[in-house]
């Protein structure tokens, strides 16, 4: 079995992931320069630094919650020198399927931190809690799957979701709220 730290030689240094994207990269690119980490948080990102800790993020290019969610956790390994590798979903099943949402959901992304040893201190995603219900707010109100107007009304759902993940702060305040969290707990 791989090891998380020959996932993480294995993963594409961040950079060259966002370079490289052919979708949702603009929009990444926006909440990555428009969302600033708390300057009070300054001393958490110390203690982080202290840690040494390494990101690998399962993920793919399309996703919308990965647009949203990247570009907030970047802002925190910069103030916490973490440094982060993106590792495809769809090429990697071996680590996506060791990480599953709810045991079955292969949801990304996944945020996997690790330490110099390359020991699992905490894992993130794919959500943060209130995101997840403002989209199951949102969904809601769908159609059975069988209905002939499920597929027009998702879409238009996926619309709305995509344009608050793009611009609404809020959200990007719950992930990096979440994130900090789960951060947090290590020891």
């Amino acid at each position: 079995m791989t090891t998380l730290n020959e996932w993480f030689k294995k993963g594409i240094p961040a950079e060259e992931f966002v370079s490289s994207m052919k979708v949702n990269k603009e929009s990444l690119q926006s909440i990555h320069e428009r969302f600033t980490v708390s300057a009070e948080d300054q001393n958490f990102f110390d203690e982080l630094k202290a840690k040494e800790l390494r990101a690998i993020v399962i993920t793919e290019d399309w996703c919308g919650d990965a647009m949203m969610n990247i570009p907030i956790l970047l802002n925190i390994a910069e103030a916490a020198n973490v440094e982060t590798r993106m590792v495809l979903r769809d090429e990697n099943l071996e680590l996506m399927d060791q990480y599953l949402t709810n045991g079955t959901a292969r949801s990304i992304p996944i945020f996997i931190f690790i330490d110099k040893l390359g020991e699992e201190r905490a894992v993130w995603g794919p959500r943060a809690p209130r995101v997840q219900d403002y989209v199951m707010e949102l969904r809601s109100v769908l159609p059975a799957k069988d209905d002939e107007r499920f597929e027009a009304e998702q879409k238009d759902v996926f619309k709305k979701i995509t344009k608050a993940f793009s611009e609404d702060s809020n959200l990007w305040d719950e992930v990096y709220g979440s994130i900090k969290e789960a951060l947090g707990k290590i020891n």
